[in-house]
């Protein structure tokens, strides 16, 4: 071994130990002869310190030293006089005897510190530099703590961990698929999984009872913060259960890492909401519950006052901003701007100021009356000292504008702290969704999901009525995963194959080796995934999943370190019988 200690682990205990430790040089500080080194690794900082004088040759190597060289120091452990509190190792330091360079290094295009001065895309291209710094490196701790204890808590609870293809059939549903062409089968593809669901049914047909997987899953999709090409998820699946035993299992697991991770146990059972529910008071369907400020409908009690905006808007609903209504006009007009974003889409906002004195003060004085505009904030629960925020519209996109003003209040007022955990269960989904371009419905799940019994008779009369047997676990406003109890019935499956517009060859084409599966015994079944990626973010209070992989794509899907993806040779393309079409540019 090159060292005796790592950079971390040395303390007062230590005094006296010769000791070797390698690392990588954060800083050179000379103080009139007597320099100091700190030396980094993966552990720690610890200050090395040599008196220049007294030998020539450590002298002189270290005068050759430069931020990020990899070195290896020999010396003994001594109390520090300039103790720092900061760092574990701050009571001690190293008396260099013996000092050599491994290997020297460039200047790193930028600073290895906590805050650097590098933007993203830099950072992502030296991303091995980046991940030097200590809050990338906390992150991957953090991600290996977290898979740990996934895997001890459904090892704990029966779980199998099984392993299924990466080089699978392409399916059409969902997102698009990352596809593989073959050599050995020219003009024939391989997909990538999008997730291992149909292996993980086959895994219970098998018997296998209790599956889970921490899976790479790929999709073809435009990005986001919360989005990549590549993912992990931990991909679960049990037979003989019904929703309660899946949401009892999984929430199990979610206060096992609120636990062991988070250190905020969890004791009262996790709030469940309906999508419906979700929709209406919230304005998503993965609401943030760290605060209330819920949404109210005003629809029935505006309209018809001559107020147009309001008469011709299909939804009115607005949010009470408690203690707000000392916002200005420059801040109420920030609020304007903020809803009518691109991304969020509203056309404006009317506001009413319920002043500490009782009086009001609204952008429509002008249409009702102080008693009317009271009445309407008293209906939402609104005191004096409130800020009523109101939005008219189309039903669904106002109502998720809402959302999105809602948490920007929410962050505002700080209702939002990243070391508070508010987990619920989204249940209750629509099945369908229909589309008005391709005038068909798609499954809002996946096409194996199963409608709750009571509503398997609206296939023949109402099918956009039909309500899934499936579930969301939210946390803080995020998504972390979702499942569904899943179809195990031959015939119940090809009536939801029919609603979504297969043929029966389409459907066997793409789905006839479960359909055949099925006939040999399925039990009943349902599963799970969890966006692993996210649930690491969350607990790190992240809004973005890249800072929690080692090596993540840029917005665009690209890695920007390696140049991917790129173009491949003639003598490629040619092996794998593919021609590229090129664009012409007039």
């Amino acid at each position: 071994m090159y060292r005796t200690h790592t950079c971390g682990e040395l303390r007062l205990t230590n005094i006296g130990e010769n000791v070797t430790l390698c690392g990588w040089v954060q800083r050179v500080r000379n103080h009139g002869g007597m320099v100091f080194i700190d030396l980094r690794d993966r552990y720690g900082i610890t200050q090395l310190v040599a008196d220049e004088n007294v030998d020539v040759a450590i002298a002189k190597t270290i005068q050759g030293l430069g931020r990020e060289y990899v070195i290896k120091c020999e010396g003994q452990v001594i109390e520090r006089s300039n103790k720092n509190p900061r760092i574990p190792t701050g009571e001690i330091e190293i008396n260099i005897s013996k000092i050599s360079v491994l290997n020297a290094s460039e200047t790193p295009p930028f600073t290895i510190e906590d805050e650097s001065d590098g933007g993203d895309e830099l950072r992502m291209k030296y991303r091995y530099l980046d991940l030097r710094r200590n809050p990338v490196k906390e992150a991957m701790e953090l991600r290996h703590r977290v898979a740990q204890e996934v895997r001890k808590y459904l090892d704990s609870m029966g779980f199998l961990e099984i392993e299924t293809p990466f080089l699978i059939k392409s399916t059409p549903e969902g997102a698009r698929d990352f596809v593989v062409p073959s050599r050995i089968h020219p003009g024939e593809f391989y997909a990538l999984p999008q997730s291992p669901q149909t292996f993980k049914q086959l895994l219970m047909v098998a018997g296998m009872d209790k599956y889970f997987q921490v899976v790479r899953c790929f999709r073809d999709e435009d990005l986001r913060a919360d989005r990549q090409p590549e993912f992990t998820q931990v991909d679960c699946e049990m037979s003989f259960v019904d929703r309660e035993d899946i949401l009892n299992t999984f929430e199990g697991l979610a206060k096992h890492l609120l636990t062991e991770i988070a250190n905020k146990p969890q004791n009262e059972p996790f709030r469940r909401i309906s999508y419906h529910d979700a929709m209406e008071k919230y304005g998503t369907d993965k609401p943030d519950i760290r605060f209330g400020m819920e949404i109210h409908e005003l629809t029935a009690m505006v309209k018809g006052f001559g107020f147009g905006v309001f008469d011709n808007a299909e939804y009115i609903g607005g949010i009470c901003a408690a203690g707000c209504a000392t916002y200005s006009r420059k801040q109420i007009d920030e609020l304007i701007q903020f809803v009518q974003r691109p991304q969020v889409g509203g056309k404006g906002l009317v506001w009413i100021r319920m002043e500490e004195d009782g009086s009001i003060k609204s952008s429509v004085d002008k249409f009702f009356s102080p008693e009317q505009l009271k009445s309407w904030a008293n209906g939402m629960g609104g005191k004096n000292g409130d800020l009523i925020l109101i939005m008219a519209g189309q039903r669904i996109p106002t109502l998720e504008a809402l959302g999105l003003l809602r948490l920007e209040m929410g962050t505002r007022l700080g209702l939002r702290p990243k070391d508070t955990f508010a987990p619920l269960w989204v249940v209750d989904f629509p099945l369908l969704e229909w589309d008005e371009e391709t005038a068909r419905f798609y499954a809002k799940h996946h096409p194996f999901t199963s409608p709750m019994g009571e509503d398997i008779p609206l296939f023949d009369t109402d099918p956009a009525a039909i309500r899934a047997n499936a579930y969301d676990l939210v946390i803080n406003g995020v998504e972390i995963g979702g499942g569904s109890i899943r179809i195990h019935d031959s015939a119940l499956q090809q009536k939801m194959f029919k609603t979504l517009g297969f043929t029966e060859d389409e459907a066997n084409n793409q789905f006839g080796f479960l359909l055949t599966a099925f006939k040999y015994g399925a039990p009943p079944h349902g599963g799970i995934a969890l966006g692993f990626d996210r649930l690491c973010a969350v607990f790190g209070g992240s809004d973005s999943i890249r800072d929690y992989i080692a090596f993540p794509k840029n917005n665009a899907g690209r890695d920007v370190m390696i140049n991917s993806p790129s173009e491949i040779s003639q003598e490629q393309l040619e092996e794998l019988s593919l021609l590229i079409k090129k664009t012409v540019s007039k």
